[in-house]
């Protein structure tokens, strides 16, 4: 899987090969295809990969520079999963968006084509990495301060927390602070694929932490899984990292 950068191709000629061959490319919104017409240069990388038996994934990150001054980015999946096995390409503006598409690709079938079986019901026993669990409720390791970014950071919050399935997602009194986010900035903070019952699940940990109009700054702390009954992917949010690792942990705690 390959999605090469050609620095003899021009912009347009980018933008269009890139519209051309994504599936969801209809679901951008008209104005960002518009500010694209104005391009004059751009540049792409690899930003995630994983490769598997079952599975193929790539994320690239394409950026623009306008003729305005400023850039434009979109996050590209190339994915394996469709019927024939080829590359199918999805293009996504916000990281935060290819991320969960990318996550989603884990779950849903087992080797064989089929449903996983409900866990819960019978009764099995989860196999899980006692390294892995540790990890989950490790200490951080020291990290640079953050840079923020203001990009409808309000909306970002809002978004992230009404993804949230867990019943003890953060309430109101958080989600009104965070309508005062003017900028924010994403970071992984954990990330672990491992078997559970003979299947592979992924857990990844991200802190969204948010400048406010007061100038104060506070967190929530995002979950992803595909440790459910049937494999599917799940989004929990917490109003701190030691709650979101607990969550984790009871999540890939070994069933005796």
């Amino acid at each position: 899987m390959n999605v090469p950068n050609d620095p003899h191709e021009t912009p347009e000629t980018h933008v269009e090969r890139l519209l051309g061959r994504a599936l969801n490319s209809f679901e951008l919104p008209d104005a960002l295809v518009e500010r694209l017409d104005s391009a004059l240069a751009h540049a792409s990388s690899l930003h995630s990969s994983h490769h598997s038996a079952q599975l193929n994934r790539a994320t690239y990150r394409h950026t623009y520079l306008l003729a305005d001054g400023s850039s434009l980015t979109l996050w590209e999946l190339v994915h394996n999963t469709g019927r024939d096995g080829a590359d199918h390409h999805e293009l996504y503006t916000e990281q935060s968006d290819v991320r969960l598409a990318a996550s989603r690709l884990h779950g849903g079938a087992d080797a064989a084509g089929g449903a996983f079986p409900d866990l819960a019901d019978d009764g099995l026993e989860l196999e899980f990495d006692l390294d892995v669990l540790g990890a989950l409720m490790s200490d951080p390791l020291a990290a640079s301060p953050p840079l923020y970014e203001p990009d409808d950071s309000a909306d970002h919050a809002r978004r992230v927390l009404r993804r949230a399935e867990n019943a003890d997602r953060p309430g109101e009194q958080v989600a009104a602070r965070l309508r005062g986010a003017f900028a924010h900035h994403i970071r992984q903070v954990f990330g672990r694929q491992c078997s559970v019952a003979g299947r592979e699940a992924g857990f990844t940990l991200y802190e969204h932490g948010f400048l406010l109009l007061d100038g104060s700054e506070m967190s929530v702390w995002e979950v992803e899984h595909t440790a459910t009954p049937d494999g599917r992917h799940m989004c929990e949010v917490y109003a701190d990292e030691r709650t979101a690792r607990a969550a984790m942990e009871l999540r890939a705690r070994v069933r005796r």
